[in-house]
C-alpha cells in the first residue's frame, strides 16, 4: 500500500524567490502578467492544479505591487 506524502514548501520563501526571478526578467514578468499560472509552472517546473498555485499567484502579485509602490515612493522622496 502506497502512502501519499504531503509536499511542504515554504510559501513565503518561494514567493520571494519567484518575485526576484520575475523582476530580473522582463519577458518572464510579461508572461506572468498575461498568464500567471502558466508562468509559475514554467518557473517552478511544477504542474499543479490552478487552485494550488493560486496562493502563490496572489502572493507574487502583492509583492510585485508593493515593490512597484516602494520604487514610486523612493522617487517621490527625491522630489522633496
Amino acid at each position: 500500500m502506497k502512502r501519499s506524502v504531503p509536499i511542504s514548501i515554504d510559501v513565503k520563501a518561494t514567493i520571494e524567490e519567484l518575485v526576484s526571478k520575475l523582476q530580473k526578467d522582463p519577458a518572464l514578468l510579461q508572461s506572468f502578467q498575461k498568464d500567471p499560472v502558466k508562468a509559475l509552472e514554467q518557473l517552478t517546473g511544477m504542474n499543479l492544479p490552478d487552485e494550488q498555485l493560486q496562493p502563490l499567484v496572489t502572493g507574487i502579485k502583492a509583492k510585485l505591487a508593493a515593490s512597484g509602490l516602494g520604487d514610486k515612493l523612493d522617487g517621490l522622496k527625491k522630489l522633496f
